[in-house]
């Protein structure tokens, strides 16, 4: 039987910071000093961990570490303000990275800086973004990366049950890791039949919903489902007042309505209503 385990962000990291952060940065030369306190008075985040690193060249710098299980159209403002607000508590430069678990809705780029311009004045901040359905399934067990060995069956090429099974070895094989093994039950449920993923594991899935994991991603999934439900409303709603009222709506139109929240969407149905023209509402919309 699959054991409990603590499988948040910062003990995924723990398990091998220097090769995770050398990955994320692209730099083999650097190394990870500290796991630092993330926790900012006026920004709430459970999925940050941030490290500090050292690299001959460049000395002491934040790694800033952000998983996400979908990206979001809010994401770019949260980096911006995640890495200035490090950046002042520790006085040290910063390289934030955006780890995107699972693909967003085909409708949602995912950005990778945040820029705006306000009475001519310019605020940028760029992030690295890594996709994990991007990342090559094999250069996990080659480097290796074992904070990503949960994640084999999302990465490209790991959706093979002889992956899952390689995975699953080198977590059995470990007792750091071995508790690791209800997070990849659950990717791998993304990818393979629930029959062949309770063989390939030889323990019963009810385990897995018993799972801390499980529980934190059912629950994140009903609050977003509901959320979502109400966005989506908000959205259609919108769409429709606007087709009454000018006709057909450019599909640009209705993308960029895709990320709004509901605050914005009901701020854009009152606009809706008040414009005299759909080059109007458009304007409104890219203020």
């Amino acid at each position: 039987m699959a054991k409990a385990a603590d499988i948040g962000s910062k003990r995924l990291i723990n398990l091998a910071p220097d090769a995770w952060v050398q990955w994320v940065t692209q730099h083999p030369e650097v190394v990870a000093k500290e796991i630092l306190g993330s926790e900012f008075q006026w920004v709430s985040r459970e999925t940050d961990v941030l490290v500090k690193a050292y690299s001959p060249t460049h000395g002491d710098f934040l790694v800033l570490n952000e998983l996400q299980l979908r990206y979001t159209a809010h994401m770019p403002l949260r980096m911006r303000a995640y890495a200035a607000l490090a950046q002042e508590r520790y006085q040290l430069p910063t390289y934030p990275v955006l780890v995107n678990i699972l693909p967003p809705p085909s409708s949602l780029t995912i950005a990778s800086t945040y820029e705006q311009e306000f009475l001519g004045l310019r605020a940028i901040q760029d992030y690295r973004v890594i996709n994990l359905w991007e990342v090559d399934a094999e250069i996990v067990f080659r480097q290796p990366l074992p904070s990503l060995l949960p994640f084999v069956p999302i990465l490209r090429g790991g959706g093979e049950a002889s992956v899952v099974q390689r995975a699953l070895q080198i977590l059995r094989a470990d007792a750091q890791l071995d508790q690791l093994e209800s997070l990849l039950a659950f990717f791998a449920s993304f990818v393979l039949d629930t029959p062949l993923v309770q063989q390939i594991m030889r323990w019963d899935m009810a385990v897995l919903r018993e799972s801390p994991w499980y529980q934190e991603i059912e629950q994140r999934g009903i609050q977003l489902g509901i959320q979502q439900g109400i966005q989506q409303g908000a959205r259609q709603q919108l769409i429709r007042v606007l087709r009454r009222r000018f006709g057909e709506i450019p599909q640009e139109v209705e993308a960029r309505l895709e990320g709004e929240s509901v605050e914005q969407l009901e701020s854009l149905m009152d606009s809706a209503i008040a414009v005299n023209s759909l080059e109007e509402f458009i304007t409104t919309l890219s203020a």
